[in-house]
């Protein structure tokens, strides 16, 4: 618990429990700019397809799904998800996907907590190489503090939600 914060994964079920809740977390984040795959104005239902996706991978296990909320309210803050199911010959990494945080959440170390939950989680399910790819300077202060390296930037790899292209920053953290 970080700040009257809780982090928890969440099983199938659970997850399609809190899609709602989850849409409202990616709707957040993409029309504040977040460049996580979606264009503005992100529209619910394919938010929600989203997260049934989502879902779907925890119940194959081929993901964790981690989410922050608030200690009191309960209203999650901010989430996280470990792609853990890899080719044959890469049984030993994940990769780290979709770390979003509610604006209204962000500096109190909700981003923190869900980075230091997705490393042991990872390490329960015996990995030891992390990757995540990022467009966010916040994100990559955040990452570049909890001791992950950069490998490097591909120029204009996605867009930005408001159409504008955007440079992605590549990272990697041994965990073992």
């Amino acid at each position: 618990m970080t700040g009257g914060v809780v982090i928890r994964s969440l099983d199938a079920e659970q997850a399609e429990a809190a899609i709602s809740a989850l849409s409202e977390v990616l709707i957040d984040c993409v029309e504040t700019g977040a460049s996580v795959s979606f264009m503005a104005p992100l529209e619910r239902a394919k938010a929600e397809a989203f997260w049934r996706g989502v879902a779907g991978g925890v119940a194959a296990g081929e993901r964790v799904l981690l989410v922050a909320a608030d200690a009191a309210s309960g209203e999650i803050l901010g989430t996280v998800q470990l792609v853990t199911g890899q080719p044959e010959n890469q049984p030993h990494r994940a990769d780290v996907a979709k770390m979003l945080v509610r604006h209204a959440a962000r500096r109190r170390g909700v981003g923190a907590a869900l980075m230091r939950a997705a490393e042991q989680q990872a390490r329960a399910c015996g990995k030891s190489l992390l990757v995540l790819d990022t467009a966010s300077q916040d994100a990559e202060r955040l990452y570049e503090r909890s001791g992950w390296v950069r490998v490097g930037v591909v120029p204009g790899y996605a867009l930005l939600p408001d159409g504008r292209p955007c440079d992605t920053a590549y990272y990697y953290k041994r965990i073992a």
